[in-house]
């Protein structure tokens, strides 16, 4: 039982490990998926709303654009900084 315990415990770092080290989101480059899957209190809807608007309006220049967005406000965007990038960033 206590190898178990440890071998599920060492699976359930090195699955969550990824969250530490992954790399910033693009912005500009990813699509929904990636955006809901990344960003905190973003789900399909607002990463496809984050889509329109880069679609819209042209690349974001900074993540602090992304407050432009209808259903992003400051605590998303606060939840949210370290996470995402701009290709410029």
């Amino acid at each position: 039982m206590k190898v178990f315990i440890r071998l599920l415990c060492a699976s359930l770092l090195l699955s969550l490990s990824h969250l530490v080290m992954a790399e910033p989101v693009d912005i500009n480059s990813a699509d929904a998926q990636t955006l809901a899957a990344a960003m905190v209190g973003v789900g399909e809807k607002r990463a496809e709303a984050i889509i329109a608007y880069r679609e819209q309006h042209g690349p974001f220049a900074s993540v602090e654009d992304l407050i432009r967005v209808s259903g992003i406000g400051p605590k998303v965007l606060e939840d949210n900084r370290d996470k995402l990038r701009t290709g410029k960033e």
